[in-house]
């Protein structure tokens, strides 16, 4: 199937109605039979949305997953799983040297997505310096890993063998969420690391480790700022990202997914900079709860970015993932409305610039 220009896209989590958390927390009770039969339907409504809707490319929502850090310890022995006492989210802290567990955990779900559209589908897998950043701890994990590095690196095989069995299971794209790199954007976190773009450059090294030997499938990053703060209420990281174009044009990836609908998310400008070969999934949609774009506000930020790139290479999306967070409460009616809006959007700009 031909690409069309602007192609309509997802980052990748799609909103959680309360039977889906209830179904992802086991409650009631289910035997895995039920659960596998309740849940291939819930991700059956979530793909059918996405295609009504008129995505080009789609994703089960990551509606098997209970946490998407945490989705590391379904690939890998080696994590103690609990709930944070402080907002009841599942918390998941490495304890012990990694292990194979269920190689193909992703892989499966790539499997039955591929069965249930005939769309363009993606996978998403977390990047290794992100499972550093979040699942290391200085007193728990240290008897297994006295340092945070040495955890990433280890968590390199796991991911990288993962991303081969999604390959093979038929993803079109194959999407690694990097919310650390970004970090190094904002000037306040820069002043925290002794060398930040040293630790840049290993969250980058540790990336393309994961992407190596890939055959098949189109390598994406999302250059994630933490959009999804802005639906849990908290603090987002400022600054655009000219801090860590270096590491960047780096990437061994096909396509940047980049957010640009913050106030703080700097210049378009920034598109001169970037190697040409990159496809740019362009952050156009708003993911703020309540805030619902139009087709034409999304279309004129599309229009912006066409100052610095050629059409053919942009992808739309929103800014970050609908669901950040396993508690998250977001509508699907409006994640819904608001896809709508974005493919309305693509096909305002299709028929400008074809």
């Amino acid at each position: 199937m031909a690409r069309p220009l602007f192609p309509a896209s997802v980052v990748g989590s799609m909103p959680r109605s309360t039977f889906v958390q209830d179904l992802i927390n086991n409650r009631p009770p289910l035997s895995p039979a039920r659960f596998d039969s309740e849940m291939d339907a819930a991700i059956r409504y979530i793909v059918a949305v996405q295609e009504h809707a008129g995505l080009d490319v789609v994703t089960d929502g990551e509606w098997r997953r209970k946490s998407y850090i945490g989705v590391i310890a379904e690939l890998a022995h080696g994590f103690e799983l609990g709930y944070d006492p402080q907002d009841g989210r599942p918390w998941t802290v490495v304890v012990d040297k990694l292990s194979p567990k269920r190689p193909g955990f992703i892989a499966e779900e790539i499997a039955f997505l591929k069965r249930a559209t005939t769309r363009r589908i993606k996978a998403t897998l977390p990047a290794p310096a992100l499972l550093g950043e979040r699942l290391w701890h200085k007193e728990k994990s240290a008897k297994a890993y006295p340092t945070r590095d040495e955890f990433v690196r280890d968590c390199v095989p796991i991911l990288r063998h993962e991303l081969q069995l999604i390959c093979a299971a038929g993803a079109d794209i194959i999407q690694i969420d990097d919310p650390h790199l970004c970090l190094f954007v904002d000037p306040t976190v820069r002043a925290r690391f002794p060398d930040p773009d040293r630790a840049a450059d290993f969250s980058v090294d540790t990336v393309n480790a994961v992407m190596a030997g890939n055959r098949g499938a189109k390598l994406a990053v999302h250059l994630c700022r933490r959009a999804g703060a802005r639906v849990r209420g908290e603090a987002r990281f400022q600054g655009g990202y000219e801090p860590i174009v270096n590491q960047l044009n780096r990437l061994q990836a096909h396509h940047l997914t980049m957010e640009f609908t913050a106030p703080g998310a700097g210049d378009m400008a920034i598109f001169k900079t970037l190697r040409e070969d990159f496809e740019i999934g362009l952050g156009c949609v708003s993911v703020t709860p309540g805030q619902v774009d139009s087709a034409e506000a999304i279309a004129a930020r599309v229009r912006q970015a066409t100052k610095f790139l050629a059409a053919e290479r942009i992808v739309l999306n929103p800014d970050c993932g609908f669901a950040p967070g396993s508690g998250a409460a977001v509508s699907i009616d409006e994640a819904y409305r608001k896809l709508c809006n974005e493919v309305a959007a693509a096909e305002l700009l299709r028929l400008e610039f074809s």
